[in-house]
């Protein structure tokens, strides 16, 4: 059974960070795109950033751009999240996917839709 578990989320204040991680199990995904979304109560899902299989190309959101970093570590089946200079619009739930048809950030890899499997999710609350 295939599983991608987030890390705990929590509260933080404005300007601050938080390192998310999702581990997968039950397959290896290395050799996929992996991506991280979120969603705002009462709002669509917002895809946030994707990551190549190597993990030597990354994608990024508008509105998270020059403040969130992806990572992966394939030996370990994780992908990592890094958000920085946090401000109360970050505020939502985030949610770590695997597109298991893509290898590379090509086409519409910023959808929803791409995506095979989906942690269930992890509240990231930012004060201000």
């Amino acid at each position: 059974q295939v599983r991608l578990v987030e890390s705990e989320g929590g509260l933080v204040q404005a300007g601050g960070s938080l390192l998310l991680s999702c581990a997968a199990s039950g397959r290896t995904f290395s050799n996929n795109v992996m991506g991280w979304f979120r969603q705002a109560p009462g709002s669509d899902y917002e895809w946030v950033a994707a990551i190549n299989w190597s993990g030597d190309t990354t994608f990024y959101g508008d509105s998270v751009k020059g403040r969130f970093t992806i990572s992966r570590d394939n030996a370990k089946n994780t992908v990592y999240l890094q958000m920085n200079m946090l401000k109360p619009g970050d505020t939502a739930r985030y949610y770590c996917a695997v597109d298991t048809n893509r290898r590379y950030l090509s086409g519409r890899y910023y959808r929803t839709d791409e995506y095979d499997y989906w942690g269930q999710g992890t509240r990231v609350t930012v004060s201000s």
